[in-house]
């Protein structure tokens, strides 16, 4: 695989999760990692460190999603660090409860999409002019898009499935500069969100055997898939949505 050396990425939600492995993979080969966070400045800062402490480079950026104003302060808290963009990963997102569908609030139908269709719209907007001719776009999306229907994750399927087409779209605007854009589609990882799910042998049992290989993906699993794409090798990928499920839909 290609390295990243000479290239800067930016991760939102990089400071745990699956945002964490991607930051950590991406430094590995070779980029300085922006890792942003919301309101946690202590665990992008972990990961930021985790990375130093591997010889890589890397700096925090902070700005809450989901609210007015949110593009403009996430970029102006990057440009404190670095004069140009190559590696864009759309990571940070909500769940927002796995809610029955009469119980749904329209607050948190727009809290929801706030955080994961809008600001990733208006994030990647903003951020074009930084980002460099050849750059990557990558969008973190859910197998939940894609078959596997959840009534009780409607609101994040919905908001996943905008951020789906809106990869399909970009990748035809941004194809004259010569920047691909794709998504990937995680199944249930472990992470801090599902920890409820994992937290019992038989929640544990019942998502391992989603997939073929009978395990639980680990943030690393989805990490190497987005590394794939931001490298060379992947040019000539774009519009694309990636199952990286682990076969969970077969």
């Amino acid at each position: 695989m290609s390295t990243l050396d000479g290239k800067t990425a930016l991760v939102t939600g990089g400071g745990r999760g699956i945002g964490r492995a991607i930051a950590i993979r991406l430094a590995g080969d070779g980029a300085r990692v922006g890792v942003h966070y919301g309101t946690n400045a202590d665990t992008a800062e972990q990961t930021a460190q985790l990375i130093r402490d591997k010889g890589g480079e890397a700096f925090t950026v902070g700005a809450q999603l989901g609210v007015p104003g949110d593009a403009d302060a996430l970029w102006q808290a990057f440009d404190r660090h670095a004069d140009g963009l190559d590696i864009l990963v759309n990571n940070a997102g909500i769940l927002g409860g796995r809610i029955p569908f009469a119980d749904l609030t329209e607050q948190t139908y727009d809290e929801v999409l706030a955080v994961n269709t809008r600001a990733p719209f208006f994030i990647t907007q903003h951020g074009l002019s930084r980002l460099r001719d050849h750059g990557r776009i990558i969008n973190v999306s859910t197998r939940f898009t894609h078959g596997a229907r959840m009534p009780e994750l409607m609101a994040y399927a919905m908001s996943k499935a905008a951020l789906d087409s809106f990869t399909a779209t970009l990748a035809k605007e941004v194809a004259p500069r010569g920047i691909t854009v794709n998504a990937v589609g995680p199944g249930t990882t472990e992470t801090d969100m599902n920890a409820e799910r994992l937290s019992t042998p038989e929640g544990r049992a019942a998502i391992a055997a989603q997939s073929p290989f009978n395990r639980v993906a680990q943030a690393d699993d989805i990490s190497g898939v987005v590394a794939f794409l931001a490298s060379d090798d992947a040019r000539w990928i774009t519009g694309q949505w990636l199952d990286a499920s682990g076969g969970s839909m077969l």
